[in-house]
């Protein structure tokens, strides 16, 4: 089973709860990871908050402010979806999609691999 608010950040999803604004707060902080003097001294990572259900999201994906405001409402979107909504959620049923495409891609894969196995057999043993 996946854990419910790893689910997120599908962009396909779409009927998502909405997010008022008056249910969320922001904050602007210097980010960490790589980039140096430039990570070091800008505050352009935005944590955003819902503060009914209290999910916390961090995000510094790109140097821009704003597209980090953006892309965190985003994610809190999807993960406030999943809180609520739980399997219901669009978020859900797509990552549950998609995990039942990669493990049906690894089944084949395993049975073709068997298949030339014997197909390598059988030719050693006609010689």
């Amino acid at each position: 089973s996946i854990p419910m608010l790893q689910a997120a950040r599908k962009r396909n999803s779409l009927n998502l709860l909405g997010l008022p604004e008056a249910e969320l707060e922001e904050q602007f902080v210097r980010g960490d990871g790589p980039g140096g003097q430039a990570t070091n001294k800008t505050n352009n990572c935005v944590v955003l908050k819902h503060i009914p259900s209290g999910i916390v999201v961090k995000c510094h994906q790109t140097r821009s402010v704003e597209k980090n405001r953006k892309i965190a409402r985003e994610i809190l979107q999807e993960k406030v979806d999943l809180f609520y909504r739980g399997e219901d959620s669009d978020v859900y049923k797509e990552k549950k999609a998609s995990e039942k495409k990669k493990q049906e891609k690894k089944r084949r894969a395993k049975e073709n691999l068997e298949r030339k196995k014997l197909f390598k057999e059988m030719q050693q043993l006609d010689k």
